[in-house]
């Protein structure tokens, strides 16, 4: 798209004039000191029961939900215009105190003509733009993994942020993934582990051991490309787990919503994970609902950017990142995404991955 018929998508799509009021976010704009009342995190009120989820709320300066709804509108426009030289984008929420949002913007190609046709066009949300090269060759990871393998199974289960194996290579296992159409308890990690794609119910997932042993986990039941998450059924020798293997074990009680993790931005949160090879790392979040187009053939959407690049190397994939459950107890978290990939080109240092939510809205499936 080049940028005069790209000035005309923005136009139509109702940037420029009344943009508030086409985002219905007038009666937030306009309680000055008023706030409003946002979802966080869907949340299980019994640990022991999976399928007793109750939505968390909190409420929010008005002011700072519209700025940062407007910056979602922006961000989704960008990724459906597609103009020539688009990479990707991500929404960035400015604190509370601020009431202000950015969307940052990768592009391949001259940023000056893109900054104008964007300039003032959502008043309230800053553009950052950079212009990224050198993205066509992934750097390789480190060819002699020293992976983190379960050492025991302690009641039936198995441990998050251990190394799972497919038949071509190793990924990190995640915790338990609930499909609540069929009430079952799913084993997850990185559909890219399986070479040229996970075949559904064929391919197999295993369990290596630290004596050497391995235990056949199960069969792939659904494979999501685009999210790059697979689903495997459990054969049932072993079950998955909602127990983290963090420093001291955590326990999985719910996932981040999209304002949830807008939420932490505002307050300057971390995001953990713990990865079958660089194990618990820690990283400040970089930008949501970020779009991202560097790799395959189609973009990626509902991304996650946190952390630099040496939080995640080979054998990483697969793990969840994750944020201690604020109304929780101390060994309690909440899920906010499923890391996939990092930053391998210049100017750039950051974990990405799909978001709980995205999972969620296109699949049904939560943590």
């Amino acid at each position: 798209m080049d940028r005069r018929e790209f000035l005309r998508t923005l136009i139509t799509g109702g940037y420029g004039i009344g943009v508030a009021g086409l985002l219905g976010v007038d009666d937030f704009l306009a309680a000055d000191d008023g706030e409003v009342p946002i979802v966080t995190a869907f949340v299980r009120p019994d640990p022991d029961d999976p399928w007793s989820l109750e939505k968390r709320t909190k409420y929010v300066p008005a002011e700072w939900y519209a700025t940062v709804q407007k910056a979602f509108e922006l961000n989704e426009l960008l990724a459906r215009t597609a103009f020539t030289g688009y990479l990707g984008s991500a929404v960035v929420p400015g604190s509370y105190d601020s009431a202000t949002a950015s969307v940052s913007v990768g592009i391949s190609s001259d940023a000056g003509s893109i900054r104008e046709a964007l300039d003032g066009l959502a008043d309230g949300v800053s553009i950052d733009i950079e212009t990224i090269i050198d993205i066509d060759a992934i750097e390789q990871g480190p060819e002699d993994l020293d992976p983190r393998l379960a050492d025991s199974i302690t009641n039936g289960a198995v441990p998050t942020g251990v190394a799972c194996e497919t038949a071509d290579s190793l990924a990190t296992l995640g915790p338990t993934l609930y499909d609540p159409d069929t009430e079952r308890e799913l084993f997850v990690t990185a559909e890219h582990a399986f070479q040229g794609g996970a075949k559904a119910h064929s391919d197999e997932l295993a369990l290596p051991l630290e004596n050497d042993d391995s235990i056949e986990l199960g069969t792939v039941d659904r494979a999501h490309p685009a999210e790059d998450v697979v689903a495997v059924e459990p054969y049932g020798t072993v079950e998955p787990s909602d127990r983290v293997d963090t420093p001291s074990t955590a326990r999985v009680r719910g996932q981040f919503t999209r304002l949830g993790l807008a939420d932490l931005v505002a307050r300057d949160a971390e995001l953990e994970k713990v990865g079958a090879v660089t194990g618990h790392t820690v990283g400040k979040i970089q930008g949501i609902d970020a779009v991202t187009c560097f790799t395959d053939d189609f973009c990626r959407y509902g991304q996650i950017r946190w952390g630099g690049e040496m939080d995640l190397t080979d054998g990483d994939s697969g793990s969840v990142s994750f944020h201690s459950d604020p109304e929780g107890d101390d060994d309690e978290v909440l899920i906010a995404g499923f890391n996939n990939a990092r930053t391998w080109w210049p100017g750039q240092s950051y974990v990405w991955g799909v978001g709980a939510y995205k999972i969620t809205e296109e699949h049904g499936y939560y943590f």
